[in-house]
């Protein structure tokens, strides 16, 4: 559920894009995903980020997966679309497709490779608030775009009307904290280990990968840390942590969700588009392995 402190949700999953054997997208699977997502802890999906591999899809396709998605889960979600390019005018087209597409939030993802001035950094992102009238959630990861956001431009980007939350990844809570503090934003988790750590510093929330096989630990976590049972919050982040080390733990997020999500039976495939390739049979048997070894229900077969 939304509201001026949380404005995206609790638990948003980071949604793989499913596909076809061919590459084509698997729009029916989508759908059959996002409602599996929100019917177990998710209040919100990520449409088109980097787990969505949002670099290797277009744009007819980010749209149709956006209007796809929110066909099958109507208003019990939140929809919040990736805008993220090193190309700002890009950028800015993306927003405004995903808000003519139906989404109801933009995830804005600093410039990667290209490694701006601060100055352009905040001008980026402010271009793709200034894109839409929806509310923003600025994504800070420099361990994949290679800048990071600095303190001074975390304030100009508070002046932003738009701008309402953050999606941090820099794995630096103590950092994170202070900013909190400071700015008065809405702070989520990008990093999934860190999440009870997050939520402690004052965190609202996650945006989470390992939420297509852990969604439901983790928002029974987040409801326990906010109702004060600290022994419970620990309990569910302990349960989770091996599922959590089984998706994340090599790195590749993207790549190992979208087999989970085949393991448990929800979508049929796990084609990625390179330069991402599918796990191959050992490491689909590898993941379902530990998946069930944490209790996750799966399938054994991934040929």
């Amino acid at each position: 559920m939304t509201s001026p402190t949380h404005p995206f949700g609790r638990v948003l999953t980071a949604m793989v894009t499913p596909m076809h054997d061919d590459g084509e997208l698997d729009l029916d699977a989508a759908q059959r995903l996002s409602t599996y997502l929100i019917d177990h802890g998710s209040d919100g999906l990520v449409l088109s980020g980097t787990t969505g591999e949002s670099p290797t899809t277009h744009a007819p396709e980010k749209a149709a997966l956006i209007q796809a998605v929110t066909e099958a889960v109507g208003d019990r979600a939140t929809i919040v679309a990736g805008a993220c390019s090193n190309d700002t005018a890009h950028a800015v087209r993306m927003a405004s497709q995903a808000a003519d597409a139906g989404a109801d939030g933009i995830l804005a993802l600093t410039p990667y490779y290209s490694r701006p001035s601060q100055a352009g950094l905040v001008a980026h992102l402010s271009a793709i608030a200034d894109a839409t009238d929806l509310p923003v959630m600025v994504y800070d990861i420099p361990g994949r775009t290679g800048v990071a956001i600095s303190d001074s431009a975390y304030d100009a980007l508070t002046q932003h009307e738009r701008i309402v939350a953050i999606k941090d990844a820099t794995g630096d809570v103590a950092t994170a904290k202070e900013r909190m503090e400071r700015t008065g934003l809405a702070w989520y988790s990008g990093d999934d280990a860190l999440t009870l750590e997050f939520l402690r510093a004052g965190a609202v929330g996650a945006v989470s990968v390992s939420s297509h096989a852990a969604g439901d630990l983790i928002a029974r976590m987040v409801a326990a840390h906010e109702a004060g049972e600290d022994d419970d919050a620990d309990a569910l982040n302990d349960h989770a942590m091996p599922i959590i080390d089984a998706i994340m733990g090599a790195g590749l997020g993207a790549v190992m969700a979208k087999a989970a999500a085949q393991a448990m039976s929800i979508i049929d495939g796990r084609h990625m588009r390179l330069p991402h390739v599918a796990a191959s049979l050992e490491e689909y048997h590898e993941l379902t392995a530990a998946l069930s070894a944490a209790g996750v229900p799966t399938r054994a077969v991934g040929e």
